[in-house]
């Protein structure tokens, strides 16, 4: 198997930290886990690997605006970095964001990555995944994401460019690199849970330090996801709609992102596959 690293940066978020370790730890190694944390006061998760690379750092500068930015560089050159320390692949995301494999291949993220061809970057298909209101309770923080939250918008906007070969310059949020076009695989898909629950939503909205560093805004852009999730009629079947999607992202983008995909302004909600449920 190829030697691929993962990298984030985050923030006093050691909820998503821990399941993002518990994931990635045994899809490609724990040892290849790089963890920033933005500001020698944050929040430490727990390792109980022992293996993971935790990294406090000097805090980016900034509202989340004017920080994202900083971020993504600071992440961009922590890549390199990996890169020349002989890692031949690199996955960069955020904490609430997991690159997954079908489950019908019966692989690790690691295998199948080491087995496609590649060229400069490679996507998963990106779903935002939200609470179903009135349909789904309350998260149980013992249990899986996917066994709980069974419907997701697809939105190109996590169709994310994640993984690569090779230095590049993430744009925020590693929505694109500069200067390289997105390539979506058949078997790759990208889950974003930042809209997994209410309450936890909720919770993060009285955030005194989250709300300091100008995530309010931001939070409540979110909550849309769960009130489109909750309120569309009929879901669409993952199952039908997900190679419409992958055919539709493939071929069209806005001419203005030429290096991001699209879905025309559409907000597709669908049921996420049965198979995908014991996943994450």
């Amino acid at each position: 198997m190829k030697r691929i690293a993962i990298i984030t940066m985050s923030r006093n978020d050691n909820f998503f930290l821990e399941k993002w370790i518990s994931y990635y730890g045994k899809q490609i190694g724990f040892e290849n886990i790089f963890i920033y944390l933005d500001g020698l006061d944050s929040d430490v998760p727990q390792d109980t690997s022992g293996k993971v690379n935790i990294v406090p750092c000097e805090k980016i500068p900034g509202p989340i605006g004017q920080a994202e930015p900083g971020r993504l560089a600071f992440l961009s050159d922590r890549a390199a970095e990996r890169f020349a320390d002989g890692y031949e692949m690199v996955i960069g995301c955020d904490a609430d964001e997991y690159l997954v494999v079908e489950p019908l291949l019966h692989k690790t993220l690691g295998e199948y990555l080491s087995e496609i061809k590649i060229g400069n970057t490679v996507s998963g298909l990106g779903f935002d995944v939200g609470q179903r209101l009135g349909e789904e309770p309350e998260f149980d923080y013992s249990g899986g994401f996917l066994e709980q939250r069974r419907y997701a918008v697809v939105e190109p906007d996590y169709t994310k460019p994640v993984v690569i070969t090779k230095p590049v310059r993430w744009g925020v949020g590693f929505h694109r690199i500069k200067g390289v076009n997105y390539h979506i695989d058949s078997n790759l898909y990208l889950f974003h849970f930042g809209c997994f629950d209410l309450k936890f939503l909720e919770k993060k909205l009285s955030s005194n330090d989250l709300n300091k560093m100008g995530w309010e805004k931001h939070l409540m852009f979110r909550r849309h996801t769960i009130d489109r999730v909750s309120e569309v009629k009929r879901p669409k079947d993952g199952e039908k709609f997900i190679p419409i999607a992958r055919f539709i992202q493939r071929i069209f983008r806005a001419p203005y992102h030429w290096n991001r995909p699209s879905m025309f302004g559409q907000q597709v909600v669908i049921r996420i596959p049965e198979r995908f449920s014991t996943i994450v």
